[in-house]
């Protein structure tokens, strides 16, 4: 399956690479990495699309984990493909 993780982080230094080595421990393989930091409160928006065969409840708790991650919402986009005519 694949996933969009929507992510804020803390801009932090390594913050991006404690991410990334957190979805591979838990096997989830990154294909795609995209953010900008927000105008407003200085937090790094990112979004990351994940290929994986376990549940994605359990990279989102383990996101959740790391200090700089303020929050993450995972999005399955197989499911929204299969939805659309």
């Amino acid at each position: 399956m694949r996933y969009r993780l929507d992510l804020v982080l803390k801009p932090a230094e390594g913050a991006l690479t404690r991410v990334i080595g957190m979805a591979e421990r838990r096997g989830f393989t990154p294909q795609s990495i995209s953010g900008e930091p927000a105008p407003v409160d200085g937090r790094w928006r990112l979004q990351m699309v994940v290929d994986g065969q376990r549940p994605p409840e359990t990279l989102r708790l383990q996101m959740q984990k790391i200090y700089d991650c303020d929050a993450v919402e995972i999005t399955a986009l197989d499911a929204l493909a299969e939805v659309r005519p």
